[in-house]
């Protein structure tokens, strides 16, 4: 086969806001022979507050718009919709699908052993229960704690401050005890958490296994894709907001860990 007719797949990564940059981040590491068209639906979030259906019809859309760039797989980079509406998206879609829950949950089913895991997530998130079906499913018991606090201090850069450790321990300090004093996996059910790794780290105790749905995600679309004939170099990286592409880029630069450039705006119907 000559270089001419290698293909790099195209996959496009959703999310309501730049939380979902994370996915792409590890993405980028895990899968470095796809090409990347990345929407961020920064004029309709928070899609936490919003019902199934809304979340469902707005991210339909936005599916729809990948497909037509020319995205060949869809990654939910969105725990609220992959948790909402997961089904109705990838039956809507005509490309395979793939969201943040079933690859975190199947990781964390894998790192513990006592069968015991806590899932923080936002408060739709937890609501939703979706993480505890997918562990669930896995015969793993799951807790789960709401930090909705975590997302407004991770985007204040707040990763390190005291103030979010100790917001930290109030959130879970209680919650690795009693019942699930044996619990071995924490699972990060927002995009948002990973960046604060590091600090939780500190903050829970040590035998729990930290498992990062983004990573997870990444090591699952890997697995999924056939890349022995994708063509190597950089992956080509394009970006898609909502609103204001200015406020996308200074505020995705910080999930992403590197600079963000051509960023398209777009409007979708709302």
């Amino acid at each position: 086969m000559t270089a001419t007719t290698l293909k790099r797949p195209a996959i496009g990564v959703f999310d309501s806001g730049v939380g979902g940059l994370t996915v792409l981040r590890e993405l980028l590491r895990q899968v470095p022979q796809a090409d990347y068209l990345y929407f961020g639906d920064t004029a309709r979030l928070p899609y936490g507050s919003k019902s199934a259906e809304t979340v469902a019809k707005y991210a339909i859309s936005a599916a729809d718009f990948l497909v037509k760039q020319g995205a060949e797989h869809l990654v939910i980079a969105c725990n609220t919709a992959t948790a909402l509406a997961f089904e109705r998206i990838a039956s809507a879609v005509k490309i395979p699908a793939l969201g943040v829950i079933e690859p975190g949950a199947e990781t964390a089913a894998a790192a513990s052993k006592s069968k015991q895991a806590v899932v923080i997530a936002t408060e739709g998130t937890c609501a939703s229960h979706a993480y505890k079906r997918a562990l669930a499913a896995k015969g793993v018991e799951a807790r789960e704690k709401a930090c909705p606090l975590f997302v407004p201090l991770v985007e204040e850069g707040w990763t390190e401050h005291e103030v979010t450790e100790r917001v930290a321990h109030i959130y879970l300090d209680g919650v690795f005890s009693g019942d699930f004093s044996g619990a071995d996996a924490l699972v990060l059910g927002c995009t948002h958490y990973p960046l604060l790794k590091p600090l939780l780290r500190r903050v829970v105790p040590a035998h729990v296994a930290i498992v990062d749905s983004a990573e997870a995600t990444a090591k699952a679309m890997a697995e999924r894709l056939d890349l022995s004939s994708a063509s190597s170099g950089q992956p080509l990286v394009k970006f898609f907001a909502t609103d204001s592409v200015d406020k996308f880029r200074k505020a995705g630069e910080k999930f992403l860990g590197c600079k963000i450039e051509n960023v398209t705006h777009v409007e979708l119907e709302s």
